[in-house]
């Protein structure tokens, strides 16, 4: 599996939120900045700290020109109710076959468990942050923010 680095090209990818909806980051390209971040699990402590604390900053995201998106290796409806639960505002993707992240390149922890990755994307498709952190949820989405706020303000 090949690693990224901040300056590489995201890769294409294509998936179905929960609500439905087909998306590509093709969709953002010379639009808007992608925040994407891969969790392990819906409804465990951490995941769940992690997504509230994203909806919490969810409109810090907008403003700063970029859209969120989570994802996982759980079902469309485990995505459903765990959006209803938690009011979650931003799309999540199920990613049950594991292609996206291993598109990504998102590592396992410990050999075992679904790594904690978030990926940064300007609208030019260039990665410029990628956070790794599997038990520092809170700190992915300031790192995002920080990194989100770098990307809109540089020039492409």
């Amino acid at each position: 599996m090949a690693r990224f680095e901040v300056g590489d090209h995201a890769p294409d990818f294509s998936a179905t939120t929960h609500d439905g909806n087909k998306i590509r980051l093709a969709d953002f390209l010379g639009k808007r900045a992608l925040v994407l971040f891969f969790y392990p699990k819906d409804g465990t402590p951490i995941c769940t700290q992690e997504a509230c604390a994203f909806r919490d900053s969810y409109e810090q995201f907008i403003d700063a020109g970029a859209d969120v998106i989570g994802v996982s290796g759980d079902t469309e409806e485990s995505h459903r109710t765990f959006a209803r639960q938690h009011k979650l505002s931003f799309p999540l993707i199920s990613d049950m076959d594991g292609s996206l992240r291993k598109a990504f390149a998102v590592p396992k922890t410990l050999g075992l468990f679904p790594g904690r990755v978030t990926y940064v994307i300007d609208q030019a498709g260039i990665i410029r942050q990628i956070f790794s952190a599997q038990f520092a949820s809170d700190e992915h989405v300031r790192q995002a923010l920080t990194a989100v706020g770098a990307a809109t303000r540089s020039p492409q």
